[in-house]
């Protein structure tokens, strides 16, 4: 494949992820198949090119490296890597197996929406993220699940309505209903309500022997009642959905509640510092407070008062997962690599399932030049996550480093696979061929 040299210009200087998307022309031959869905739970059973649903006309790319490399500016490159996971979080008020699938509401619209804005400021939504948003409260409302921790589910689904997988956002799929894999796209919906009604009725054959108060338009929900009676009404918890909601997924509830605890922390106003001076004032030994006061100080960009607040956490509660991590990513932020590594290393002796731990540990090894390091870190991220593109896509950049090319390229193509509308996967795809003679 050769490429233009003003797309070869955009990549290798960093392009921004619209401008990128925007040089991959469409191609008719690759139309969706998801898009002649017509009627609201219908499912689309071709096996189209995962590569072309989220960004039409995604180039792709020969399994095996061809040509040789250009070292010279293999080193000379700047590649894409996602930046460290820096978004603190309050400390969990309850274990992860004890939270239920059922329940009200703690996040509420306001901070979902706030959320979704600062973590993806255009999703590829058919609607307001206000309606998105809505939809979830309403529809998740009436059958009694938790909608904040659905919205949540569905955020981890499509990457925070960026999408890339099996499933494109012509759908209205939030939950990859009927992605079975194969390239297989699922279940198409008509409007984004109906698709969130969908995803809440699903969750319900999980959670519920009682029927929805909606006609049924989930077209897996009887597949469930009908042929998984292990399952129907006795998956309580979010974290009894890992290994049969998502496969592989032993952590899959975890992340999903990982996702919910931000989506809670406070911002940087003057009314959240007002409120944490209050608790702070009130519970002046609880680690609570300095943890809510420090994410205050943290979204205000005060790093220093943020760590202060962080510290003192730790302080009072050494066994704080948030605590610790906050203190981490604080760290991390101001530059300070040493002081931010011994923090990982306390994080992960309390929790060494913390994928964004390992990450955030494996960008620090990859900048000390640490190849070998990084690459182990973020291995375990991977076997946390499979389906964690970012890691995927920084081993290969490690590989590259270590000059092992042929691994490097193999990676690059593995992490396209997880998610192809990753535009820092796509960009150093993009720069990789670039730097073959």
């Amino acid at each position: 494949m050769r490429i233009s040299r003003s797309l070869l210009a955009v990549a290798v200087c960093g392009a921004s992820f619209y401008s990128l998307s925007a040089l991959c022309q469409p191609q008719a031959a690759m139309a969706s198949a998801a898009s002649a869905a017509a009627s609201a739970g219908k499912t689309a059973s071709v096996a189209e090119d995962v590569s072309v649903r989220t960004i039409p006309g995604r180039p792709s790319f020969p399994a095996k490296m061809t040509g040789t490399v250009n070292k010279k500016a293999m080193d000379s490159v700047k590649w894409r890597l996602a930046p460290a996971y820096e978004e603190p979080m309050l400390e969990a008020e309850a274990a992860a197996d004890t939270i239920t699938i059922m329940g009200p509401a703690e996040a509420t619209q306001e901070q979902m929406v706030h959320y979704i804005e600062k973590r993806n400021p255009q999703p590829k939504l058919n609607c307001s993220v206000e309606d998105i948003v809505r939809y979830y409260y309403e529809e998740a409302g009436r059958e009694g699940i938790r909608p904040d921790v659905a919205l949540c589910q569905a955020l981890k689904e499509t990457g925070f309505f960026a999408y890339g997988g099996d499933v494109s956002p012509k759908q209205n799929n939030f939950c990859g209903l009927g992605a079975t894999g194969n390239r297989v796209a699922g279940a198409s919906f008509t409007t984004p309500q109906l698709g969130v009604r969908a995803h809440i009725q699903h969750l319900m054959a999980y959670a519920s022997s009682e029927l929805p108060h909606s006609q049924i338009i989930d077209p897996r929900y009887y597949h469930v009642v009908e042929n998984r009676p292990d399952i129907h009404g006795h998956i309580t918890k979010w974290t009894g959905l890992n290994g049969v909601w998502a496969v592989p997924g032993t952590r899959y509830g975890q992340e999903i509640l990982y996702l919910w605890q931000q989506a809670q922390a406070p911002d940087g106003s003057d009314a959240s510092l007002a409120a944490a001076e209050k608790k702070v004032r009130e519970m002046p030994d609880e680690a609570n407070s300095y943890i809510y006061r420090g994410i205050v100080y943290f979204n205000r960009l005060d790093y220093k008062k943020a760590e202060a607040d962080f510290q003192q956490a730790v302080q009072y509660k050494a066994d704080s997962p948030a605590a610790v991590y906050n203190l981490a990513i604080t760290q991390q932020r101001e530059g300070r690599a040493k002081d931010s590594l011994k923090s990982y290393d306390a994080l992960l002796k309390l929790n060494p399932e913390f994928t964004q731990a390992w990450y955030n540990r494996g960008l620090i090894a990859m900048n000390q030049k640490k190849y070998a390091d990084a690459i182990a870190d973020f291995q375990e991220a991977l076997r946390l996550t499979p389906q964690t593109a970012d890691a995927k896509n920084a081993q290969a950049v490690a590989y590259v480093r270590q000059k092992k090319y042929e691994k490097a390229w193999q990676t690059l193509s593995e992490a396209a696979d997880i998610n192809s509308a990753n535009m820092n996967v796509l960009a150093n795809q993009f720069i990789f061929e670039a730097c073959l003679k």
